[in-house]
């Protein structure tokens, strides 16, 4: 039988209500030219080996990151995952990508969102930790309008440092709120031109260190004003292997700090899904959004843990929620706490090392190209570099010597006026022969 939820009477009731004649005005915003006018030409049916072989053949239009040599960062990081993380978290006790509704019952799943919540707050020196976000982009959002709800101000600073990507994230979420988000010309460093801004309006400025250029930045003083100036201090970030060897932004005084979790447990996955983190002072939990899980005594004095302080509408009045934002998949969440536990304190610290001296020797690379200046000198494993082409143009020449050679500034931010800057990124994944063939490939392209 088929299922109808709405009949033509409801469509046009809906389609009144919102002034459009018909379905095909909700699609107006489309361009003309990628609108279908036909269904799409596909065979009826083929057999499976045939459904297979066309897939592969399409898959191998791509250039997987293994493949050649990858310098593309920028928000999404190649990084080795053991394939232990893998083989735990397809154990039937783990594998799904949903999150615990009946949460009491799934100790072991509550167990390790309480395991995770430890090594974030740890990692970020911060007091406390929820059980994950979507990504950054939207940690960052929720990050903005827990700022609002907090001093009662309606505007939040963004530094030139942020991704442009977490910024539209935030400015979609808070538009509906009735907020406003001032956006800093983009800077590769300077994250403290947001206390120019500071005001008794603006409920918080957010920076990021290491920003999208790569720069790592002291944010202390910047805390320091924001706080005098009854704002918030929010630090984000994309990059959460640095923290193994920069000072995270907890013990500079952030009051939130957010970002992408990617790097730890989860592959490139072609952008998603990944783990945003989100951490706070204690003295805020009660408006942070999302879930916290907490450890407690049964009826017979045995430890076990529960779901707690769940401040979304399907848990509370909705006037009352802080957010409707859920966890992250269970599964992200679960792959970045077990390559955590893998690592230990003395793993990361040296899995970072590793990434910052590979950064050293691509800098030191391409530094030796003629017509290469590398912008950023505090750097974890991430540099921006001012090339004397238009960056994309670069781009697109590596690539067809078999080298991704990074991310132009003007493909993430097309009115940054900053055409001929490319951000690279070097991991533990590259090799000394990697950085060679880039520099030598970027000297050719640049002839």
């Amino acid at each position: 039988m088929r299922y109808l939820p709405l009949t033509e009477a409801d469509r046009e009731q809906m389609l009144g209500v919102i002034g459009a004649k018909n379905v095909d005005e909700l699609f107006v915003d489309v361009p003309k030219a990628a609108l279908l006018k036909d269904l799409v030409d596909l065979p009826k049916a083929q057999g499976e080996i045939e459904v297979h072989r066309h897939l592969q053949r399409l898959a191998e239009k791509n250039t997987p990151a293994g493949r050649t040599a990858f310098f593309l960062g920028a928000g999404a990081y190649r990084h080795h995952v053991p394939a232990s993380v893998d083989h735990l978290i397809q154990r039937s006790e783990f594998l799904t990508a949903y999150t615990p509704y009946q949460p009491e019952i799934a100790q072991g799943t509550l167990q390790a969102l309480y395991e995770f919540q430890s090594q974030v707050a740890q990692l970020l020196d911060m007091e406390v930790a929820n059980a994950s976000m979507y990504d950054g982009s939207t940690a960052c959002a929720e990050a903005a309008m827990m700022a609002a709800r907090v001093t009662k101000r309606k505007k939040i600073v963004f530094s030139g440092g942020v991704h442009p990507h977490y910024i539209d994230t935030a400015r979609t979420a808070c538009e509906a709120l009735g907020l406003e988000i001032v956006a800093l010309p983009a800077a590769v460093d300077d994250e403290a031109a947001v206390m120019k801004h500071l005001g008794a309006d603006v409920a918080g400025v957010i920076v990021q260190s290491p920003n999208v250029f790569g720069t790592i930045t002291d944010i202390t003083k910047i805390g320091e004003a924001a706080h005098g100036a009854g704002a918030l201090l929010i630090a984000t970030f994309t990059e959460c292997v640095s923290f193994g060897l920069i000072e995270p932004a907890g013990a500079m005084g952030a009051d939130i700090v957010c970002g992408e979790g990617q790097s730890i447990g989860n592959a490139l996955n072609f952008g998603g899904p990944y783990v945003g983190l989100f951490a706070v002072k204690e003295k805020l939990i009660r408006q942070m959004p999302g879930r916290v899980a907490g450890e407690t005594l049964d009826a017979d004095g045995k430890r076990g843990f529960v779901l707690t302080l769940s401040t979304r509408e399907q848990h509370i009045r909705r006037e009352k929620a802080t957010s409707n934002i859920c966890t992250n998949s269970g599964l992200c969440q679960l792959a970045w706490t077990i390559h955590m536990t893998l690592l230990g304190e003395r793993g990361l610290r040296q899995l970072a090392t590793l990434n910052h001296e590979k950064a050293i020797a691509l800098a030191d690379a391409l530094d030796k190209v003629s017509g290469v200046e590398v912008l950023t000198r505090r750097y974890f494993n991430e540099i921006a570099i001012l090339l004397k082409k238009p960056a994309q143009g670069v781009v697109d020449a590596l690539a067809e010597k078999g080298v991704i050679g990074g991310i132009a500034v003007s493909r993430l931010n097309p009115k940054a006026g900053m055409d001929n800057v490319l951000i690279a990124c070097a991991t533990e994944m590259n090799t000394d022969q990697d950085i060679a063939t880039f520099a030598k490939a970027l000297k050719e392209v640049l002839q």
